[in-house]
């Protein structure tokens, strides 16, 4: 009887885990968690398409390590090097990103992919000691701005497979198709028009080159993955500025519970230098978001993920709560982000 009930529960498990090597990338672990792109590629003629959705939310500001109030930070503007603030001081904002994902596959080591992308982001602010429209100085306002992004293309590249290993080259870049320069009136109180600051602008406006390596290694009931990628823009925009040097470096793990379903942990080491130049039209003194030396930094995140694959249709979320953040500056902290996608290879 011992040897029966053995015997069930290998079969049992048999049926719900794949331990044949040819099922590994079938499953639904096959893809990476869904804040991570670039780790897997498709056989010769294959295509497939993908929607992802993200939402960041950035609650409250931070200089270095230390957490500020809204009234705090409007005060440690007054003695920061440069001076900042005076106009407005930024509270909060959410971050929308719409994706859409085209990918196919060329050769066996080589897939092509390119994907667009449709930005919404909204700020909230306070209005500080200098402003004198709207409310006057601590009254509140709200920008907002929406459109295309900038479009990323590149090749995905086979360096080295075997029955459990992944190691692809991530020849990437993306194309400056986002709108880098609109302006409001909404800060003054329509007296008067000013651009929009640097986080709340579409995109970067300059080539940038994304190169990156991804290793993913799969086992009987779940897979284990790095990547490094990173964003370096090329020269600077028609504005005379270039956005931040971006370096990622992720580790996650994926727990199989059936062949269909799987978790996810992961966790994000992301550095950002400052920018480097400045918008002639976008004064120091006048907010935060304004100033170039407050644009870096290192946070680390924890990435909590699920993925599903239902009749050939991938489902994965992800959510990614902001375990530390060390900023330039002062800057608006990132508390969270979420991530959702679906996807069909065909």
């Amino acid at each position: 009887m011992k040897r029966l009930n053995v015997a069930f529960f290998m079969l049992l498990a048999a049926a719900n885990v794949s331990t044949a090597h040819d099922d590994y990338r079938s499953r639904a672990d096959k893809h990476a968690p869904a804040g991570l792109m670039g780790d897997h590629l498709h056989a010769p003629g294959e295509w497939m398409v993908e929607y992802k959705y993200m939402n960041m939310y950035m609650d409250g500001n931070r200089a270095g390590t230390q957490r500020l109030s809204d009234s705090e930070a409007i005060d440690f503007g007054a003695t920061s090097n440069p001076v900042t603030n005076r106009m407005a001081s930024p509270n909060n904002m959410t971050h929308e990103m719409h994706m859409v994902h085209i990918m196919r596959g060329m050769t066996e080591d080589i897939t092509l992919y390119a994907m667009v992308m449709l930005p919404s982001i909204t700020m909230d602010h306070t209005r500080g000691p200098m402003n004198a429209g709207g409310g006057g100085p601590g009254s509140l306002f709200t920008t907002h701005n929406s459109g295309f992004g900038d479009t990323t293309i590149g090749a995905l590249i086979g360096l080295y497979t075997d029955s459990n290993d992944d190691v692809i080259l991530n020849l990437g870049g993306s194309l400056p198709t986002g709108d880098i320069f609109r302006t409001t009136s909404i800060p003054s109180g329509g007296t008067m028009e000013q651009p929009l600051p640097y986080p709340m602008r579409l995109g970067s406006g300059t080539f940038n080159a994304r190169p990156g390596i991804t290793w993913k290694h799969y086992f009987d009931v779940g897979s284990f993955g790095t990547q490094f990628q990173t964003d370096l823009p090329i020269g600077r925009n028609y504005r005379d500025y270039s956005v931040s040097d971006e370096f990622r470096l992720n580790n996650w793990y994926s727990q199989l519970l059936t062949n269909n379903l799987s978790t996810s942990i992961r966790v994000e080491n992301l550095w950002r230098t400052n920018y480097d130049g400045a918008d002639p039209m976008t004064p120091d003194a006048m907010i935060s978001t304004n100033v170039e030396s407050f644009r870096g930094g290192y946070t680390l995140n924890l990435g909590l993920g699920a993925a599903a694959l239902l009749h050939g249709h991938l489902l994965n979320v992800e959510f990614v709560p902001m375990l530390y953040q060390d900023l330039n500056g002062i800057q608006l902290e990132t508390d969270w982000s979420i991530v959702t996608s679906w996807s069909k290879s065909f």
